[in-house]
């Protein structure tokens, strides 16, 4: 799967997809040829008012208002989408599909001891509206923020739902945060509900959630509603009203979902906060629901019969992306719990048995099951699978090998963007053949440039940006009353220019690689050096599992800065001379002099946030005499501590004191 089919073949490949049906739906609308994906991505960017009014027509979504007024202002920065219209992201997830029976499951909720939940459409939307009706008593409305401390399980979804329906807005994170970082995004929030799961299980134990929920109370005093996700039982007496949502589920339903305008606030995100006090990102109904009914129907394939899974926590965008799925038909299949437990294969072997169509994952997961020599294929079956998704952090080159022939032959799609966008720039396409190391395409609608210097490329390497406007674009930044915050974030170093923070390369055949975050760019002697590059390479030797590489001030060399490598290596291994020879050749014979370090040091473990990102901000910054700008996103603060250790660094102990 390294190269384009022929002519011929290419246009049977995917033609019984809906982005076929999709092009033909624009051709009779438009009167344009449109030939083939090439042609339809030109159009849906250069004329991109056409191709979102064609969309919306497409998707049908229920709304009320005039939709002919698609956007107004022709600058990212300044557009605004389908003023005229007024909807609501639940009730679109929620309506009813042609042909669907009463009786077809939507949702299914999957623990890792086994319980297994089910939902059917009319249960969903029951429960849903139960739970809005009886929020709305409680005088929840759409002026309010609502945060949520949740696993990933079908309660959580019926309370992401029911804040939806009522037009609140939606915040949630997951219990293995931390109670500093929680706060750190919870607290500008202020918000008058908070939904809570009493316990975590994790591992096959069972931990007590009282202790950092009775924290989060004392210092969030806007709270006026604790409501428990379960029916366990907390450790204290909260100092506010404690509700149940298995009770709020039974109460009078909503009389009708709450429908506002395209851009009321539906979800709040969280930029990871590497770099700084995470951003609390706002997001829209209206943008949101168009840009994944666009990515899980026409870039997916999404369809009623298919069962889409993704590995992810309820503090991670693309837990918010998993539920949009309810909008195309498909089930949702949600799972709570380590895929690892109690057998390394243990998420795997559970969801050979729930006929995934789609599944989600991370390059993480992947080397995981590479390293573990864990074969699905030889394992057990999965009849139903047609593509595997990966998002997170650098796919490499290698992982698509190991996956064609761990998983057998079917579409390993790296797609990308971020909770900046709650969508992604680059993802799959049914139309087109994977290339091996890249993502198959730009998303419709986006029209995504490398800069470099003051040029956009439509070929090349440079800075991620996108220069005409996109309905899922964030509304803004919350408590960002001027907007200045916003537009320091995302317009200030490119005027009129959407600038996302990832270096891309554009290739010839119009896919993409990310090359990872822009700001970790490395700069050795005057040349610009994508960490993924060094990752790719380190990564390929069989001692090493894990790699990061900062720079560091050092004037006693040409370019004033040094390349220091740190590796996590495998059990047993020592960083022995062979070893570091072993990895400078690799690197210079692969990529070049510049990439090889000039230090080189073995570590217990690396510094990652809660995503599981590596955080090379927080390490660049101890290196070069500054204190990590917001230590509480970094899961493993202990990893920080142990680079003081290594004396050649320099690190002065002042810079993690308390």
């Amino acid at each position: 799967m390294t190269e384009h089919a022929p002519a011929t073949a290419k246009a049977a490949l995917g033609s019984e997809s809906q982005l076929a049906r999709f092009i033909e739906f624009a051709r009779e609308r438009t009167g344009l040829e449109l030939p083939d994906w090439a042609a339809l991505h030109s159009w849906s960017t250069g004329c991109y008012r056409d191709f979102w009014s064609t969309a919306l027509a497409y998707f049908d979504p229920t709304f009320d208002g005039d939709p002919r007024t698609v956007c107004v202002a022709d600058t990212v920065e300044q557009a605004r989408f389908f003023p005229d219209l007024r909807l609501n992201y639940s009730e679109n997830l929620l309506r009813a599909r042609p042909g669907e029976q009463n009786t077809d499951i939507v949702l299914s909720a999957l623990e890792e001891d086994g319980n297994l939940r089910h939902y059917t459409r009319s249960e969903l939307r029951g429960q849903v509206m139960a739970c809005a009706g009886s929020l709305a008593r409680l005088g929840l409305d759409q002026s309010c923020r609502v945060c949520a401390l949740a696993r990933n399980d079908g309660n959580a979804v019926v309370a992401a739902l029911a804040s939806a329906a009522i037009g609140a807005s939606w915040s949630s994170v997951s219990p293995d945060l931390g109670p500093e970082s929680i706060l750190s995004r919870f607290g500008p929030l202020a918000p008058e509900a908070l939904f809570v799961h009493s316990s975590l299980l994790l591992q096959g134990q069972r931990r007590s959630l009282s202790p950092m929920i009775q924290q989060l109370l004392e210092q969030l005093p806007s709270v006026r509603f604790l409501i428990l996700l379960d029916d366990g039982e907390l450790e204290f007496e909260p100092s506010v009203r404690l509700e149940r949502l298995s009770v709020l589920a039974q109460g009078a339903p909503l009389d009708a979902f709450v429908r506002l305008p395209f851009d009321h606030p539906l979800f709040i995100l969280f930029s990871s906060g590497t770099t700084g006090a995470p951003k609390c990102i706002v997001h829209g109904h209206g943008g949101t629901l168009l840009e994944h009914l666009k990515e899980l129907v026409l870039h997916t394939d999404l369809k009623k019969g298919d069962t889409l899974c993704f590995m992810t926590s309820t503090g991670w965008m693309m837990w918010n992306w998993l539920i949009s799925g309810l909008a195309t038909g498909a089930r949702v299949l949600v799972y709570d719990g380590s895929p690892t437990y109690p057998e390394s294969d243990s998420l795997l072997r559970a969801l050979a048995g729930q006929d995934v169509s789609v599944f989600g994952t991370s390059p993480a997961f992947l080397r995981f099951l590479q390293e573990s020599e864990i074969n699905p294929r030889e394992r057990f079956a999965w009849p139903a699978l047609r593509a595997i998704l990966s998002t997170g952090s650098i796919l490499y080159d290698d992982l698509y090998d190991f996956v064609a022939e761990a998983f057998g032959p079917l579409p390993l799609q790296s797609i990308s963007g971020g909770s900046d966008i709650i969508g992604c720039f680059v993802l799959g396409n049914p139309m087109l053949r994977v290339q091996r190391g890249e993502s198959q395409c730009i998303s419709l609608g986006l029209d995504v440039r490398a800069r470099d210097g003051h040029e956009n490329l439509q070929q090349g390497t440079g800075e991620l940006v996108c220069i005409k406007p996109f309905p899922s674009r964030p509304t803004g930044l919350y408590g960002d009353v001027d907007g200045a915050r916003f537009h320091n974030a995302y317009f200030a170093q490119n005027e009129n220019v959407w600038t996302h923070g990832d270096l891309i390369k554009l290739t010839p055949s119009g896919g993409a690689r990310i090359l990872g975050r822009s700001d970790g760019v490395l700069n050795i002697r005057g040349i610009r050096i994508g960490p993924a590059e060094i990752y790719g390479i380190v990564g390929q030797i069989p001692e090493v599992l894990e790699s990061m590489a900062v720079d560091q001030s050092d004037e006693t060399l040409p370019g004033g800065k040094r390349l220091i490598l740190f590796v996590v290596l495998a059990a047993g291994v020592d960083l022995d001379k062979p070893l570091l020879f072993r990895i400078k050749r690799e690197l210079k014979q692969k990529a070049g002099m510049t990439h090889v370090p000039d230090s080189i040091y073995a570590v217990a473990e690396l510094p990652q946030t809660h995503n599981a990102k590596r955080s090379e901000r927080a390490v660049q910054d101890l290196l070069n005499g500054r204190t990590p700008r917001n230590i509480a996103a970094i899961k493993n603060p202990q990893s920080l501590h142990a680079l003081m250790q290594i004396k050649e660094l320099g690190i002065h102990s002042s810079l993690l004191d308390d």
